[in-house]
């Protein structure tokens, strides 16, 4: 085996110089005149400037720590055990029906069940929430 019959692995590439000196004549490739031939070309996507009429939305003011969702409506075990008998069924229903709940924007809210009051009544529960002290009390 002799030098000249090895080959390299890797074909090599000549470098091609571009811009102002190198072989591209005098425009660079860039065709004639306009935008688009000019150093720093930049067109702004369409998209950009509707992006840009739109309103920013700057954060939300002295309501920034208030939740998103919805607290429940709540009401105590002594108004149930005033307007209910033993055994009957409370849900969310049930008590915007009777007045012990108001619609938030226009929907039956979610129930949470306090603790105020003495618990000696048995009520079966539907869709509703409990408190830890009204917990303690069923038990």
């Amino acid at each position: 085996m002799q030098l000249h019959h090895l080959s390299s692995k890797h074909r090599i590439h000549p470098k091609i110089r571009i811009g102002r000196g190198g072989k591209r004549g005098t425009t660079s490739g860039k065709g004639t005149k306009g935008q688009k031939s000019r150093a720093g070309r930049k067109i702004r996507p369409a998209l950009r400037d509707i992006i840009k009429k739109l309103p920013k939305l700057r954060g939300r003011g002295k309501h920034s720590f208030r939740s998103f969702r919805q607290k429940p409506a709540v009401v105590n075990m002594a108004l149930l055990e005033k307007y209910f008998k033993e055994g009957d069924t409370i849900s969310p229903a049930v008590l915007l029906e009777r007045g012990l709940v108001r619609r938030i924007k226009g929907r039956t809210p979610m129930v949470k069940i306090l603790g105020g009051g003495e618990g000696k009544k048995k009520f079966v529960f539907k869709d509703v929430l409990f408190s830890k002290s009204v917990v303690a009390k069923m038990k």
